[in-house]
């Protein structure tokens, strides 16, 4: 069955444009600091909101089946412009730290009809060479999860508000793109009926428990890895003071290098399998979580840059390869929600191990914390190595 060679880049930029709102708090979070006079700990808050809304949404979607009930592409839509109207409430004036976390809160809601979707469209379009379709879609991903970071650099010189219209606007084209040039596609197979059970139903599937448990284990580290990227920075040049980074800039290259990463583990899953792929990420990532404090000991600052570049690429190259692993183990007519409540319960994962480490980051002044991020490594690999 043939595909017009449109649809797979028009997914693409969507998805790129409308994940842009993921972290746009993230992006300018010293300035919400500073202007709204809120404490040290509101990053772990801020990216905490966006990640509760995010399951919040995708338990609603995933409950009522929404994702296979109605046409993918208007939810994405539907989703993309709220998605934006909400980030882009971030500019109003006289903001509390409770009124920036229901504005990422519901920021987060939406995107749940953003991420899991598009990749429902994916599969909706492509039987063969899923892996590496959804290899450059978690790409797009990734690139929009860093532009935030790359705006802050290039606007430095302009207001922060303007990362927020930048992300709201490219968030609302994305949406439009999907609605107007992605129709249904041809292995889509429509929900017929409001049907609750299948969020349970699904785990009933043995090699589809083993790729979701995988893919929990890999969330565990994934977000927070990806919030603490600045921070990260800045211990080492806090470690050796005449180190200077710059780093927005740097942020956005170890988190946008995770995107050429996804991209080739698509083409090699095709070759040896996205179970492979996804195994071996893990492991190198689990690795890179082990050897941080040391890399930070260490006195070359351009090896400390690149072995986070390195953990940049591995750390989210098994995750296209985990959806694919999902999705080719549930129920077509299901594949939507089965998609979104595994989403809902990675990313539940990631707020408890956000606040777990910002909790201890901020208590405890030792660099071995971060080898915490090395148990879902741990746990994913067991998960997918059982017989």
């Amino acid at each position: 069955m043939k595909t017009s060679k449109h649809i797979l880049p028009i997914i693409i930029i969507s998805q790129f444009c409308c994940t842009s709102l993921w972290f746009a708090g993230n992006g300018i979070i010293t300035d919400l600091i500073d202007n709204f006079n809120l404490n040290d700990d509101a990053l772990g808050h801020l990216t905490s909101a966006v990640q509760f809304g995010f399951i919040s949404g995708t338990l609603f979607f995933a409950l009522f089946t929404i994702a296979d009930r109605f046409a993918p592409a208007k939810v994405f839509c539907f989703s993309a412009l709220l998605g934006a109207t909400f980030n882009l409430g971030l500019v109003l004036e006289s903001q509390t730290l409770s009124t920036l976390l229901v504005l990422r809160f519901l920021t987060g809601f939406f995107l749940a009809g953003i991420y899991p979707v598009g990749m429902k469209i994916a599969t909706d379009y492509f039987n063969k060479g899923l892996g590496k379709s959804l290899g450059y879609l978690v790409g797009a991903l990734v690139l929009g999860t860093a532009l935030p970071h790359l705006l802050k650099d290039i606007l430095e010189n302009f207001s922060w508000k303007s990362v927020l219209f930048f992300t709201s606007s490219l968030a609302a084209i994305g949406g439009l793109l999907m609605v107007l040039f992605v129709p249904d596609g041809p292995y889509r197979k429509a929900g017929k009926k409001l049907d609750l059970s299948i969020c349970f139903s699904v785990f009933k599937n043995k090699n589809f428990r083993k790729a979701a448990f995988g893919y929990f284990g890999h969330m565990w580290e994934l977000y927070t890895f990806w919030a603490f990227v600045p921070v990260l920075l800045k211990i080492y040049s806090d470690t050796h003071t005449a180190v200077s980074f710059n780093i927005p800039l740097l942020s956005f290259l170890i988190i946008a290098v995770g995107s050429i990463s996804c991209i080739i583990g698509g083409y090699l899953a095709e070759k040896i399998g996205s179970k492979q792929v996804a195994l071996s990420c893990l492991l190198l990532s689990g690795i890179c979580c082990v050897l941080f404090p040391l890399a930070v000991l260490q006195g070359s600052q351009i090896l400390y840059v690149l072995f986070l570049i390195f953990w940049g690429m591995v750390v989210i190259a098994d995750s296209p390869q985990f959806s694919t692993l999902v999705a080719q183990n549930a129920t077509p007519s299901q594949k939507g929600t089965a998609l979104t409540i595994v989403n809902s319960i990675g990313f539940a994962i990631t707020i408890v191990s956000i606040q777990i480490l910002s909790y201890i980051f901020l208590s405890v002044n030792n660099n071995w914390i971060f080898t915490i991020l090395a148990i879902g490594p741990i746990l994913g690999l067991l998960s997918l190595k059982r017989k």
